[in-house]
């Protein structure tokens, strides 16, 4: 899986950093967490053509969080008018793109199908892989989302010589973790495949520190987290219901991830070492996010 930060920054874009926006890339599936404003900007920087998308997630619907989302759209339409995209996000997500799609006069129509999320739930899941949201508590309905790649199991080709088996379709059940039977001898899958742990994405945007949140990303291997405000600023960010550096690296520890990248930064901040800085205090695996940086999961 390969994450790509199309946009850092908070409310205001700024020289160094556009709004929110990212990528995560995973087999045939783009899938768009947010669209802030110039992402499709972002993503010629990026060489990435937006027709790939396959799925947009979109946190909640405060304007450094969507205000990409018709430019991005038209040009998809435009250039891959058979494109459909699936489009989640929390509850009146319905409401808020209609209204935003009827605030201009569309060149071409875009063929989005909108699927709104009440509660916490598994909403999309294939063979590989599967998302999962979580309630947030912010300003407005807000969701955080996890992928979660699934198990994925080996053959023990050593093992499984020993019967006399060599490549052979039979081998799939073993891989789906099923016994088979060989000339007339069982083998059992649990003694030829060693399963390797499917790896989980975890994205947290523009929320309080909430016991929900520890829930529903226990074990990421990265965990991408709101950092908008320093320590100093902690009764504002309570105000406006968001994150500080502190507190994203105290739900990285506390969540028992791999690895944090901060993000989502105040525009007070040209220099965001000090917010770093903080957070490897408590975790010391954190990264912050700089605009079109890529990383591999």
């Amino acid at each position: 899986m390969e994450i790509t930060f199309l946009g850092t920054g908070s409310m205001v874009p700024t020289i160094e950093r556009n709004a929110t926006s990212i990528l995560i890339s995973y087999k045939d599936e783009n899938i768009l967490v947010d669209c802030g404003e110039g992402t499709q900007k972002q993503f010629r920087y990026a060489n990435i053509s937006p027709a790939k998308i396959t799925r947009i997630l979109i946190t909640h619907w405060h304007g450094d969080h969507i205000f990409g989302l018709p430019g991005l759209l038209t040009s998809i339409a435009k250039f891959a008018p058979e494109k459909r995209i699936d489009l989640y996000g929390p509850v009146g997500s319905s409401h808020y793109l209609s209204i935003l799609l009827s605030s201009y006069i569309p060149m071409n129509k875009s063929n989005i199908t909108v699927h709104e999320i009440k509660d916490d739930c598994i909403f999309f899941e294939n063979k590989e892989f599967k998302i999962k949201a979580f309630q947030l508590e912010h300003t407005a309905r807000c969701l955080g989302y996890s992928l979660i790649e699934k198990d994925k199991r080996n053959i023990n080709m050593e093992y499984i010589k020993k019967f006399g088996l060599k490549q052979h379709p039979i081998l799939k059940d073993l891989q789906n973790g099923k016994d088979i039977t060989w000339n007339k001898k069982k083998i059992l899958a649990k003694d030829a495949t060693t399963t390797k742990r499917g790896k989980i994405i975890s994205i947290v945007l523009d929320s309080l520190a909430t016991k929900n949140i520890i829930t529903n990303i226990k074990n990421s291997d990265l965990l991408v987290c709101e950092a908008t405000l320093g320590s100093e600023l902690e009764e504002k960010a309570k105000e406006y219901k968001h994150l500080t550096s502190t507190q994203a690296a105290q739900i990285a520890k506390d969540s028992n991830a791999k690895k944090l990248i901060i993000t989502h930064f105040s525009q007070r901040y040209k220099d965001v070492s000090p917010l770093l800085k903080e957070s490897r205090k408590i975790f010391k695996n954190t990264l912050a996010a700089e605009d079109l940086m890529r990383v591999l999961v």
